[in-house]
């Protein structure tokens, strides 16, 4: 009986309209963000990032977004483009947030450069943030 219970839930959740936007702007764009600040491990809304593509020794800026309520900018790329291989940048303007938040940080932005080989669909770059340190690594 379990089974059944399981897929009840599963479509009820993804039939409600703020996570079933998330997941389809996600699954339709190949680009998704999401900031977390480690003091309290809560998300952080209104991190402007911006989205840089490298063409040979020039950055060219393809889009930019602003994290929502729950720290995320689930559809960075910009729409009605193909993700093509390459090297990208997206730069996270810590230094505006913190200063929103008052608060001071060792880091006013933080770059994030990756490599895009076309090997996955969807690519993820999470960000935990503190005012002197941060990590990132490639999400899901």
């Amino acid at each position: 009986m379990k089974p059944i219970y399981s897929v009840i839930a599963a479509v009820a959740l993804s039939s409600s309209p703020a996570l079933g936007f998330a997941a389809a702007a996600t699954a339709s764009n190949p680009l998704s963000v999401h900031v977390l600040n480690l003091q309290d491990g809560l998300p952080s809304p209104d991190v402007d990032v911006v989205l840089e593509k490298q063409n040979g020794t020039q950055w060219g800026t393809l889009n930019s977004g602003v994290t929502d309520a729950q720290g995320r900018v689930p559809a960075l790329y910009p729409e009605g483009m193909k993700l093509e291989t390459g090297t990208y940048r997206v730069t996270f303007k810590t230094g505006k947030w913190f200063a929103s938040q008052k608060g001071v940080t060792f880091f006013p932005e933080i770059p994030v450069i990756f490599s895009v080989d076309g090997s996955v669909a969807h690519y993820h770059i999470p960000l935990l943030l503190s005012p002197y340190g941060y990590s990132t690594y490639r999400g899901n």
